[in-house]
This record gives structure tokens, C-alpha cells and sequence, in this order.
């Protein structure tokens, strides 16, 4: 009977039907927290998890969503790297990790973003909080609405630094949707996250990142560390290695030094075993004919970039299928499909890409044909 319940075990996690916490712990990592994810950035493909929805304080790993909101609004120009953001009384009274601003005190956007991923200043979030949108309740507002477009279904924010407040929660796989949309999408965030010491006020105040890994860890990229008494010690921990980059996110760590620890067995974790393959056709795509068109044949091209997350030894495995029409009836528009290319990984199908006309081509008109025919007939002679 034993021997029965470990062949279905067995069968059970080759068919997928466990969570990714359970291959993980096969794999060998043993963590300190309760809570935990690691995540894949460009396919957001989850390499492992544990309990990743329990709802946990995350302390300043809470200002992950603080600077998407911020930038996101440089990135549209609505707010520039150079305004001046003036600072009010209440910026200023925040307690916890600061810079001590000074009230009508000024500083440049990029200054105070800078003092937020390093050392998590509070009165920064706050004082970026109310330059973007008038207060910090309503820039909170505008946090919880973006939380929700993003599918963070376990998060509720209720100001935008982290400090305890009854009721202010996420989970560790929210933290790492919002981690991905940061650093996926407005890559110069890495800028201000990868510096390990700075200073401000020409000098006079020095910064030194909270995230020790920037310093100690190869690859690493970021991300925000958070801690207090009730949350204990929080973070979100990017690396990048081999142009693959990762997301772990540590909830409730009992200390900071096992924060670190187990961030970096996650990373070390997801870099030995997995890997990201550039994937394209076994040959070059020939152009196809175009009936009754301007010109006689289009040039077909893949529609996006394929970009494979694979197991390590699963590269060679890697192989893909092409499904091109041999010809094509004018008009044809930009961008329209012309067949797809399968990527299989080891038999498995694992990606469909769409192959499309790279360029326009209009239908020939009455006198065009002739005109044409004409032309045959001319040089036929």
C-alpha cells in the first residue's frame, strides 16, 4: 500500500497537479520565513512558492507600489525628474526610516526617489505622494486602484509608506506582481535601486541601501527591503544573470540576516535550475506570393519575439514547427497573419507566435493589370 501511494505521489507532481511550493521543497530549499515567491520577470512564470497568499504586513516593502505610481507618471511626463517637489509639515513629521526633510524644505523628484530606494524614506514617499496627486489619502487611493488592475487581490493599502496601520496587508505573490510591473516596465528604476551608497544636500547626508544584496549579491538589481515590529523583516529581491532576471519575495523573516538568506536561496534556486532561450526559426522565412497585388511578393516575419523559460538541460529540446500560406490574394495589410510558428519543448508545445506581412501591399486596379499584361507581353517578345 505504501508502495501504491508513492507511485501516485509520484504521478501526481509530473502531471502538475501540485503547486509550485511543493516542487520547490523537493528541490531541496529550506526557508526561515512563512511566506514566500519566486518569480520569472519577463514571462511571470511563478518558479516557486510557499503560502504566497497568506495576507501579511509588508512594512516599506510597500513603496514598491509607491514608486510604480511615481514612475509611471515620469514615464507619461505627466510629472518630470527635475520638478521640485516642495515639502509640507506632514511629509516632514514622519517617523520611521527619513532623510529628515524640513518642512518647505525642496527637493528634485529624482532626489526623492533616490532617497526612497535606498533608505526608505518616509517623508520622501509621503512628499512624492502628495506632489503626484495632492495628498497622501489620495494618492493611497490611486495605489489601491492600481493594486487591482494588477490582479493583487490580497492587498490593502492604507497609506503609501508602510508604517503599521490596522487593516494595511498584501501577500507575498501581490508583492511580486507589483515588483514585476516596476522593473519590467520602467527598467530606469534600476538607477536608483542598484546604488549602494550616495548622498544628498551636496553631500552633507549620506545614503547607504538597506538592501545589502545590491553589494553582496552578484546580479542583484533591487529591490525594497521593509521591516517592523509586527511584520518583522520583509522584501522583495531582484538579480539578474545571464539576461535572465528574477523576483523573490520573503515575508515575516525572524531576522534581518535570515531575510537575506533566504532571498538569496531563492535566487540561487531559480538561476540553477532555470534558464531563459532566445527561440527563433530553423530557417530564414522566404517571402510569399501575392496574387493580384502592386508587388509580387511580401516578406512574412514573426509577430513578436519568443522568449522560452526552460529547465536547465531542457535547451538542446528546444524546436519549433512552421505554418506558412504559400501565397496570399491582395490586398494584404501590414501586420496580417500568415501563419504561426510552434515552439515544442521536448514534444511539448509550449508557444504559438503568430507570422505576419511585414509590410502593406494594395490590390492591382483594372488598368493596373492591363497595364501589366502588357508589360509581360512586351517582354515576352
Amino acid at each position: 500500500m505504501k508502495r501504491l501511494s508513492t507511485i501516485f505521489l509520484a504521478v501526481l507532481l509530473l502531471a502538475g497537479l501540485f503547486p509550485a511550493a511543493a516542487v520547490g521543497e523537493d528541490a531541496g530549499l529550506s526557508l526561515s520565513c512563512p511566506s514566500a515567491i519566486l518569480m520569472e520577470k519577463e514571462t511571470g512564470t511563478i518558479l516557486y512558492e510557499q503560502d504566497a497568499h497568506q495576507k501579511l504586513e509588508p512594512a516599506s516593502v510597500t513603496k514598491i507600489m509607491t514608486l510604480l505610481l511615481v514612475m509611471e507618471a515620469v514615464d507619461s511626463g505627466r510629472i518630470a525628474l527635475d520638478d521640485t517637489v516642495t515639502v509640507s509639515a506632514y511629509a516632514a513629521g514622519m517617523g520611521g526610516s527619513q532623510v529628515y526633510l524640513k518642512e518647505g524644505e525642496q527637493m528634485s523628484v529624482a532626489e526623492m526617489i533616490k532617497c526612497v530606494t535606498v533608505v526608505s524614506g518616509n517623508d520622501c514617499a509621503v512628499a512624492l505622494a502628495e506632489h503626484l496627486a495632492g495628498s497622501e489619502g489620495a494618492f493611497v487611493s490611486l495605489m489601491n486602484q492600481r493594486a487591482q488592475e494588477l490582479g493583487m487581490a490580497d492587498t490593502t493599502f492604507l497609506n503609501c509608506t508602510g508604517l503599521p496601520a490596522q487593516g494595511h496587508q498584501t501577500s507575498a505573490h501581490d508583492i511580486a506582481l507589483m515588483s514585476r510591473e516596476l522593473i519590467l516596465n520602467h527598467p530606469s528604476i534600476r538607477e536608483y535601486t542598484t546604488i549602494w551608497m550616495d548622498s544628498i544636500r551636496n553631500g552633507a547626508f549620506g545614503l547607504t541601501n538597506t538592501n545589502r544584496l545590491i553589494r553582496f549579491y552578484q546580479g542583484a538589481t533591487g529591490l525594497k527591503t521593509g521591516s517592523t515590529d509586527s511584520a518583522l523583516y520583509c522584501m522583495s529581491a531582484t538579480a539578474e544573470r545571464d539576461g535572465m532576471e528574477l523576483i523573490a519575495v520573503v515575508m515575516k523573516a525572524p531576522t534581518t540576516a535570515q531575510r537575506f538568506d533566504d532571498a538569496k536561496a531563492l535566487l540561487d534556486y531559480g538561476f540553477a535550475n532555470y534558464a531563459l532561450v532566445d527561440v527563433y526559426p530553423d530557417a530564414p522565412l522566404a517571402p510569399v506570393d501575392v496574387l493580384l497585388g502592386t508587388v509580387k511578393q511580401v516578406q512574412p516575419q514573426l509577430n513578436r519575439d519568443c522568449r522560452l523559460l526552460v529547465r536547465k538541460g531542457e535547451e538542446s529540446q528546444v524546436t519549433t514547427q512552421l505554418t506558412v500560406a504559400q501565397d496570399v490574394e491582395a490586398p494584404v495589410d501590414q501586420g496580417q497573419t500568415l501563419g504561426q510558428m510552434e515552439v515544442y519543448v521536448g514534444g511539448e508545445l509550449r508557444d504559438t507566435i503568430p507570422i505576419v506581412s511585414a509590410q502593406q501591399v494594395d490590390r492591382l486596379t483594372v488598368p493596373g493589370i492591363f497595364g501589366q499584361l502588357l508589360r509581360q507581353l512586351l517582354m515576352a517578345r
